[in-house]
Order: C-alpha cells, then sequence, then structure tokens
C-alpha cells in the first residue's frame, strides 16, 4: 500500500521525500497552518502516523495483506512551531522490533512501538513522539 495514497493523506498532500534521512514530508500551505499561520498540530500528527505506518511497511515488508495494522494510541510533544517545510523520520528499536515479531508469531497479535520525529527545514524538531501499532494476522 502506498501510504501517500490514503485518502487523507492524499488529501493534505503528504509527499514521500526525496532526502535520505527523511520517510515524508508535507509543505506549509494555507489548508494545514493554524490561527499563528505556523502548521496546525493535526497536520504535524498527521504526518507523523503516516510517517509511523511506512516505518511498518519498511520494517516488516514480509506482513504485506497478512495483517491488519491499527494505531492504538500515540503520545506526542510538541516543540517549536514549524514555520516551514516538514519532514518525519521513523524509528523502531532494534529489541522492540524482535519482540514483536516473536508475539505476533506466537499469538497472531502484537503492539509495536514506532518512534516519531517532525522537523523543519533547519533541522529544528518541532514535534516527536511515539506511536503504538496494535497488528493482527489476517
Amino acid at each position: 500500500m502506498d501510504i501517500t495514497k490514503i485518502p487523507f493523506n492524499k488529501f493534505i498532500e503528504i509527499i514521500e521525500s526525496d532526502t535520505a534521512d527523511h520517510v515524508l514530508e508535507l509543505e506549509l500551505r494555507d489548508c494545514v497552518k493554524n490561527h499563528l499561520g505556523t502548521f496546525h498540530a493535526s497536520a504535524q500528527f498527521a504526518l507523523a502516523e503516516a510517517c509511523s505506518g511506512l516505518a511498518l511497511q519498511k520494517h516488516f515488508p514480509h506482513l504485506e495483506n497478512s495483517v491488519v495494522p491499527m494505531l492504538r494510541k500515540s503520545d506526542v510533544k510538541f516543540k517549536k512551531p514549524a514555520q516551514t517545510h516538514i519532514h518525519a523520520r521513523a524509528r523502531i528499536d532494534i529489541t522492540e522490533k524482535e519482540k514483536f515479531e516473536q508475539q505476533l508469531e506466537r499469538k497472531g497479535r502484537a503492539t509495536v512501538i514506532v518512534f516519531i520525529e517532525v522537523l523543519d527545514q533547519e533541522g529544528t524538531v518541532t514535534m516527536n513522539g511515539s506511536y503504538e501499532w496494535f497488528v493482527q494476522k489476517l
């Protein structure tokens, strides 16, 4: 599945990044601004959530079309107003990845936490957080 083709992601125009250390990006346009003229918190959240889903695809390609992933919870912190084009990048700890794969094999369902950073064009972290996904075999 192409994360950028999910209707909401397509609507706010999340795109794949061509920068090596960033995964997805979003341009600052009127439709994603808040009352201060900076990125709306929900736009940053959406970019980070999409990036966490893409991280699942990249870390677990063998599970495509055999599981249903659903976001269970998230914990985010907005650190600085985002006033320029933003990028997101994801990380899954190796121990978390191994635990997830073992539990999924044993029980047919498991959770995995993806850590996300959203950065502006200058490389300043504007938001970070964790996204916990519940994944169940079909």
